[in-house]
Formats: C-alpha cells, sequence, structure tokens
C-alpha cells in the first residue's frame, strides 16, 4: 500500500497519511476472507443460520456487490469463493463448502435496513476481496481530503485512486509480462484498478490461470490476459475489471452505465480500449 501527497501539503500531512492508513487497515480487518475475526469470517460462520449485523462499511461494499451482480446479469458473483477454496487460491472454512451451482447473489444475500445480512442457504460462502480492496482506498482518499490535502494518490498494488488538479502519470503493468509497461496514461480525479492472469515469478514469467472465476461455468476467465479500468470511484473500478475479464467488449454497457472506461489485453496480445476512454494510451516502447 502506498500514499502519496503532495509536497507542499502542510504541517498535518503526517496525520493525513497515519489517518489514511488506519482507514485502509480498518476496511481489511472487517472485510478480509482470511481474519477469523473479520465481518466476512462470521457472515460465511453465522449468515446462513441467522441474520448478521455487520459494519457499516462492509453493508455498503454488500450492497456494491449485490447491484453489480444485477446489472452484470450475475458476472459479478461475491459467493463464489467455495470455487477459489477449491482451486487452492482461498482457505477452507471450518466445515467443507457445498458449491452451489446456478448461484444468484440477488437471491442468495439478503440485506435488512437495520444492517443485517442473511444468506438464504447455510451452503453460502462469500469473498469479497474483488471489491474491497478498491473500497479500502476509497476510504483512504476521504480521510486525506478530510484533512484538506490539495492532491494526493494511494496505491494498493494496481488499484489506485488519484485527486487533486494536476495529473498523475500512470504506468499500466502488461499483462503479459508483470516486469514491463504495457504504456502510460493521465489520471486526474479518479481511480484505475487493474486485474490479470496469474504469474508464477519464480518457476517463470508465463500467465497461469485466471483467479477470476466465470460464476456461469465455475472456472477461471479465459479469453483475455488482463483488464484496466477507469472509473469515478477505486470501489466500483475494482469491480468491473472482474466483469471486463470475463465478458471483453460486451462489458460495454456496463461500463457506460458507472461512467467508467477499459483497457484489455486478449490472450492474442491485441490491446483494445473502450471507445469512451478519456484520452490516448501511451504506449511503451
Amino acid at each position: 500500500m502506498e500514499i502519496e501527497v503532495a509536497t507542499a501539503a502542510g504541517p498535518g500531512t503526517e496525520a493525513a497519511i497515519d489517518a489514511a492508513f488506519a482507514a485502509i487497515a480498518e476496511a481489511h480487518r472487517l472485510m478480509s476472507f482470511h481474519e477469523r475475526d473479520s465481518d466476512v469470517s462470521h457472515l460465511n460462520r453465522n449468515a446462513g443460520i441467522r441474520p448478521t449485523r455487520v459494519h457499516a462499511w462492509t453493508f455498503q461494499v454488500l450492497e456494491a456487490a449485490v447491484e453489480m451482480h444485477r446489472r452484470s446479469r450475475g458476472i459479478f458473483d461475491v459467493t463464489v469463493a467455495p470455487v477459489l477454496q477449491v482451486m487452492g487460491l482461498l482457505p477452507g472454512l471450518d466445515s467443507d463448502p457445498v458449491i452451489v451451482p446456478e448461484r444468484r447473489v440477488t437471491d442468495a444475500i439478503e440485506l435488512s435496513p437495520e444492517q443485517t445480512v442473511r444468506f438464504r442457504s447455510p451452503a453460502i460462502t462469500i469473498d469479497l476481496g474483488g471489491i474491497a480492496k478498491g473500497f479500502a482506498v476509497d476510504r483512504g482518499i476521504e480521510v486525506l481530503r478530510g484533512f484538506d490535502i490539495p492532491r494526493g494518490l494511494i496505491n494498493a498494488g494496481g488499484d489506485l485512486r488519484v485527486f487533486g488538479q494536476e495529473p498523475h502519470v500512470i504506468h499500466v503493468r502488461d499483462p503479459r509480462d508483470p516486469s514491463r509497461s504495457i504504456g502510460q496514461v493521465e489520471l486526474g480525479d479518479g481511480a484505475l484498478a487493474s486485474s490479470a492472469r496469474r504469474f508464477d515469478l519464480v518457476d517463470g514469467v508465463e500467465p497461469g490461470s485466471s483467479a477470476v472465476i466465470d460464476p456461469r461455468t465455475q472456472r477461471p476467465a479465459g479469453s483475455i490476459d488482463g483488464a484496466t479500468v477507469r472509473a469515478p470511484s477505486c470501489m466500483i473500478a475494482d469491480a468491473l475489471t472482474k466483469v471486463v475479464m470475463i465478458s471483453g467488449v460486451g462489458a460495454g454497457d456496463l461500463l457506460a452505465h458507472y461512467g467508467a472506461s477499459a483497457l484489455l489485453t486478449s490472450v492474442d496480445g491485441e490491446m483494445q480500449i473502450t471507445s469512451d476512454w478519456p484520452q490516448a494510451v501511451h504506449r511503451a516502447a
């Protein structure tokens, strides 16, 4: 996690950065799949049995996830955790999860006005890893702005957001070779998030299977090597990268709804940019 602020931000800069890191850490604590005492873990153990109260931040992310699921016609799905466990990308739970075919998040997750969550089946298991990191970045940015920081950037491993009048130059990593850049873009107020196929940097740089699961097939997405989404918030950009990894250019209407645009690289190396991307991408030499 990297936080960068304007050098002339003022005497409260250190306090602002500390507070932003604290907000990011709190979002992680609440929504980590791995932490036993997180909201997500409590939901996975209890929400299939009884309504379970969660923090306002967790509830906000769940609302966004359910809405994204509905608008993407089921492509964005936070209930793919059992598939990721089978693939070895997530640890097992206290009991063996059951993979539920043809999951529908809008039916599987019930959100109440009292800020409680109920799963329609004890077999439901969620993972917010496809959206919560972007939310954490947004919370950090909100804190920095609350300290009157004029310009800044928060980067969480490629999911980033910037603010301020002067744009930042962002280098977009080549999804086929993470050691090089595919190009660069200028970003003012807004967010970028990227998803790509997994790499084993010990055995080589050849891309492996994707950690993005197509809920229709319960298999890793295979037609796109990498996707970068530009959106007003990092939470939305983070979630939309998963949809683009699965749907490719077919995600155009959804991107338009959220005021987002995308740069994607197909498995044959072709780079495509949606027509509403606000500027050209300067390709790396």
